[in-house]
């Protein structure tokens, strides 16, 4: 009779009705499932678990790659480019160059710069550097930069304040080329302004790119982000300074710029757009270039360039 048979796996009811013998009842969770089995690398014991842990100190201990983006460390690769770099006295904090590469006289003039300047060399896998340098050529070399660290658009006043000379400050709007930043960095040092202002978004930033076109005059002359242009322009002007915007259709031509020999503020717009309407509005006085042509404008490092040389020559 079922429930009395006394061959193995019978189930055999007691006074209380549960169940004490047989596959299932009390001996039904020693026959549920675990789950299925985790991979090898997640075993502890198994030697793919132990090769994925030594891996993963071993990524942990190689130089990391903070970015290009977001205000991190910049990499530059290549053997060409890094030349051009060390040439324009950029500031490197390290060059890592793969284990075995051929030496070249680019590479020896890249290591002769590590010397003399104190500059970190390491060596590095090619697969390290892939990775560091977000797959780029690098020819076996690159080099990074430091994070830039922008100055406080009031401490350029103050600066140049205790100088003794009447501010003199460039400003971008909408200036999204770093290579038109880095070269108009390079005419605000030959002309003797007192500092760059930036927008913190959407614009050129220092870049390795805007290094190498100031030629290392990115240095010498500090660069300012500001959260809102117009806003710091007011701040500007509560200051005493006064603000020019260029523009093709200015009331006044640069060349006879009546203020141009007290404290200022020479804003330069975008090539295609220009001045925004905000910061146009913000402006004392709006001053064109004269041209001899049709030519509507000028590239926007060369306006800065023209405007920049017509200030420094009233105030000499």
């Amino acid at each position: 009779m079922a429930g009395n048979s006394k061959r193995k796996g019978a189930t055999k009811r007691t006074g209380k009705g549960n169940p004490t013998a047989g596959s299932g009842g009390r001996r039904r969770r020693g026959l549920e499932g675990k789950g299925p089995t985790p991979k090898a690398s997640e075993r502890p014991g198994h030697k793919a678990y132990r090769a994925a842990r030594t891996d993963d100190r071993r990524k942990a201990s190689r130089p990391r790659n903070s970015g290009s983006k977001g205000g991190g460390a910049v990499w530059v690769a290549g053997r060409n480019p890094v030349v051009e770099l060390v040439r324009e006295g950029v500031p490197v904090s390290g060059i890592y160059v793969v284990e075995g590469t051929e030496r070249d006289d680019r590479l020896r003039e890249i290591f002769k710069y590590a010397a003399d300047g104190g500059v970190s060399l390491l060596e590095t896998t090619r697969a390290d550097l892939d990775k560091l340098t977000g797959g780029a050529t690098h020819q076996g070399v690159a080099a990074k930069l430091p994070v830039y660290e922008y100055a406080d658009p009031e401490a350029l006043v103050d600066a140049a304040n205790e100088s003794g000379e009447p501010p003199l400050i460039v400003m971008l709007d909408g200036i999204t080329d770093p290579r038109n930043l880095g070269a108009i960095v390079r005419s605000a040092a030959g002309f003797g302004a007192h500092g760059v202002v930036i927008p913190e978004r959407r614009a050129a930033s220092m870049t390795a790119a805007a290094w190498k076109t100031s030629a290392g005059a990115a240095a010498r002359v500090p660069v300012a982000r500001a959260v809102n242009l117009t806003r710091q322009l007011k701040a500007y002007q509560e200051a005493g300074l006064m603000v020019v915007g260029l523009a093709a259709d200015g009331t006044e031509s640069i060349t006879d710029l009546h203020v141009a020999d007290g404290p200022l503020v020479v804003v330069i717009g975008s090539e295609g757009k220009g001045l925004s309407r905000l910061v146009s509005e913000t402006c004392d006085v709006l001053a064109s270039i004269p041209m001899a042509s049709s030519l509507e404008s000028l590239n926007a490092s060369v306006a800065a360039g023209v405007a920049l040389y017509e200030v420094a020559r009233v105030r000499a």
